[in-house]
């Protein structure tokens, strides 16, 4: 896949030179040619000076032909123009923006543009582990309807297995954090002390899903 990306800072030459790695070719655009240093002499994709949301700058860097395209640079709003003129000018679906405002970010997300609010994802993961509770909203389809987010689980339920826990709050279990790893689990898998469990789940039945998580599991109910 051919890949656009706005901004060369450390975000994205980072994240130039770990797409080209897996084989994608990539156009990097930056207002500061000093910037492209970043992406060192073994960088093989196009490096393109100019305004990331002008059009023509874009075409110069392939967005006719790339399959996606995000916006890194240190401005909100040239990430989101760029993100648009992307989407909506030459049609590409993949479209991704950091934003640093995060009522910025939940605007956009909310118009279909994923964003990432670089600022508040550290906080809230901070918080996270300092005080958790309730559930942290992770992705969002694009009508709100749906969410996949990572759900405080009661120590109640340690010892009982995911099909449980999934027929008891009604929600579809996606993967667990486990001892800093991310794995898959079956329907047979028993939840350990320590889990970050990650659901997907109607947005309208977070209250109900979070209480449940909260209460445990039924007493009358087996494991």
């Amino acid at each position: 896949m051919h890949i656009v990306i706005m901004g060369c800072g450390r975000v994205g030459s980072a994240l130039a030179q770990a797409l080209e790695e897996q084989g994608h070719t990539i156009a990097v655009v930056d207002r500061d040619p000093t910037a492209f240093r970043r992406l060192g002499s073994s960088f093989g994709g196009r490096r393109v000076t100019g305004i990331g949301f002008d059009q023509d700058t874009l075409r110069e860097a392939g967005i006719e032909d790339a399959g996606a395209f995000a916006a890194v640079s240190s401005g909100d709003n040239s990430n989101i123009i760029a993100a648009r003129v992307a989407r909506e000018m030459f049609g590409i679906e993949n479209v991704a923006a950091r934003i640093y405002d995060p009522r910025r970010a939940e605007v956009y997300q909310r118009l279909g543009i994923p964003t990432v609010a670089t600022v508040r994802w550290t906080a809230d993961q901070m918080l996270r582990r300092l005080l958790p509770s309730g559930a942290e909203p992770l992705w969002r389809d694009p009508t709100g309807g749906v969410q996949l987010a990572e759900v405080h689980t009661s120590a109640a339920w340690v010892g009982h297995r995911i099909s449980r826990l999934q027929d008891e709050t009604g929600v579809r279990v996606a993967f667990l954090t486990r001892l800093g790893e991310a794995i898959l689990p079956s329907s047979q898998t028993v939840l350990q002390e320590g889990d970050l469990v990650h659901v997907m789940m109607r947005t309208d039945e977070i209250d109900r899903v979070e209480a449940a998580f909260v209460k445990g599991p039924d007493e009358e109910g087996g494991r």
